[in-house]
């Protein structure tokens, strides 16, 4: 009996504990706009799975989510979070590109790192520390969390067949990031427009060529009523990150558990987004062939060859930006001793 009564103490001297920390936590409420519409599979959905998660385990944050140009344009999320005009947002870090050239480095990376290599350096090497450092000597006011991941997307959507070098020149065409400076390099007109404005775009002709995300992204958006041939594998985004920002005056006034509860759910969402896109592409590659005659193309050995040439030659460019060459250079050590592991643990392809 004595025992039983001392659990029972125990029991309720936690619960008295627990119920007393809730008590003096403030609720808080993440207004979050996010680039991507919510529909959007592997891009927008795991931000609803991101507030389902969260407000499953803590009874004191609450979601709201915005669909893109709701709240806050895509382009403009950064900077309505770190002005406090929302207290958080959902987006891409290449979109900040522009000023900030590393910024591109966190989201995608022409020839990888492929998802595992791309995690291991956000959290057991200096990748995540880098992240919070660009926007911190950027002097945005906001705390970055990886939120989600992506499978490889498609290397593009073109009007006709691609086979060599000399066919991208002069072609308009609407590429994301780093891949974007490559495609420049191969001599094609790049511009970077939003998703939602990517289909009106090749239809009036403004584009002849797009890439954007994943096959079952881009089906559901239309690219192959327009431009029918769809090209693997997408050399410039093996893995794609996303991410949640918040303001540092709504993180910083957080309880201890709040901040923990943000950051595991993140960490869950990032297998969570992983596995939904995995599992979606071999059905919608499938369909885009059996149903809407999509002609499914492999670039060449000498095809990736070129686009790796040209790849060495946007670093250089990049690498004249102190910002860009402190994180590629801590990536490449990074990648140097994981390409052991790289080298010698995975079945050959």
């Amino acid at each position: 009996m004595k025992i039983k009564n001392i659990a029972v103490s125990v029991v309720l001297s936690l619960s008295l504990c627990s119920t007393s920390l809730l008590a003096k936590e403030k609720k808080v409420l993440l207004k979050v706009p996010v680039a991507f519409p919510t529909n959007l599979i592997g891009l927008g959905t795991p931000v609803k799975t991101f507030k389902e998660g969260l407000e499953s385990i803590s009874s004191t944050i609450k979601v709201k989510i915005y669909e893109p140009k709701k709240l806050i344009a895509p382009f403009e999320i950064l900077d309505a979070v770190s002005a406090g005009k929302v207290n958080a947002g959902w987006s891409i870090s290449g979109y900040w590109a522009g000023r900030m050239p590393e910024a591109a480095i966190f989201s995608a990376i022409p020839f990888g790192p492929e998802a595992p290599e791309f995690l291991a350096w956000l959290y057991e090497g200096n990748g995540l520390k880098l992240y919070q450092k660009m926007y911190d000597d950027g002097k945005f006011n906001v705390h970055v969390l990886p939120c989600s991941i992506s499978a490889p997307e498609t290397a593009g959507w073109f009007k006709q067949e691609i086979t060599k070098k000399e066919d991208l020149n002069g072609l308009k065409i609407r590429f994301y990031g780093l891949g974007g400076e490559v495609m420049s390099k191969m001599g094609a007109s790049v511009s970077l427009i939003p998703g939602g404005e990517i289909f009106s775009a090749l239809e009036k002709g403004v584009i002849d060529a797009s890439e954007f995300s994943s096959p079952v992204v881009d089906q559901k958006l239309g690219f192959h009523k327009i431009a029918k041939y769809n090209y693997f594998p997408g050399w410039h985004q093996q893995a794609t990150i996303f991410e949640l920002l918040i303001n540092n005056k709504t993180w910083n006034n957080m309880s201890k558990q709040q901040k923990s509860a943000i950051e595991m759910t993140c960490k869950a969402n990032l297998t969570t987004s992983l596995a939904e896109s995995e599992a979606a592409q071999g059905p919608a590659i499938k369909k885009n062939v059996k149903e809407k005659g999509v002609i499914v193309k492999k670039w060449s050995p000498e095809m990736l060859e070129e686009f790796r040439k040209a790849w060495g030659e946007a670093l250089v460019d990049l690498r004249k930006d102190e910002g860009f060459d402190s994180v590629w250079i801590d990536l490449v050590k990074f990648r140097k001793d994981y390409s052991y592991w790289n080298k010698n643990g995975f079945l050959p392809r």
